[in-house]
């Protein structure tokens, strides 16, 4: 059994308890580690357009995203985040460079972390491009849900708010 132990500038002091499997040790990298301690917009909106829970059956991490959007880019987002450290990674890294993103390439980045992680595609572009990060996770099938989890949930609130409004009848 090992212990990493990371300190934040900020002070935060994390602890992880690691198996001797060294796969495991080399997946669960110091940088995973440390962007899952920092992950930023973790308040709830007071009013968002839109809220979108999800829960991976594979591992039971869970997430819910609040998302507000204007002409199509994220003006204003938060998210609590209940997941492995893979899944507080990804959530970190999106948490980073969601505002001001369009939707147009939050939903790219999302379809570039599926085939990075299943078909050996490329990392994520800008401004998603530190998902390159959890590039050792493909071995690792039972883990791509928790990593997609966020990015799922966006999708599925974007999708909520850009659904067309329903036609009125007299």
């Amino acid at each position: 059994m090992y212990y990493l132990y990371i300190q934040l500038a900020s002070g935060k002091e994390y602890i992880w308890t690691m198996t001797n499997n060294n796969d495991l040790m080399d997946l669960y990298s110091k940088r995973i580690l440390a962007l899952a301690a920092d992950i930023e917009h973790t308040k709830r909106l007071d009013n968002p357009q839109s809220t979108v829970k999800k829960r991976s059956p594979m591992c039971g991490s869970m997430v819910t995203v609040d998302i507000c959007l204007n002409e199509n880019k994220v003006v204003d987002y938060g998210h609590e985040v209940k997941a492995c450290a893979l899944g507080q990674a990804a959530a970190s890294v999106i948490s980073k460079s969601i505002i001001g993103s369009d939707v147009d390439q939050i939903l790219t980045a999302r379809e570039e972390l599926i085939d990075m992680l299943t078909k050996n595609g490329s990392s994520p572009n800008k401004p998603f491009e530190e998902l390159e990060v959890l590039q050792p996770a493909k071995d690792f099938k039972n883990r791509h849900s928790s990593i997609l989890l966020t990015f799922d949930a966006i999708a599925d609130a974007i999708n909520e708010i850009n659904k067309p409004e329903p036609i009125k009848t007299s």
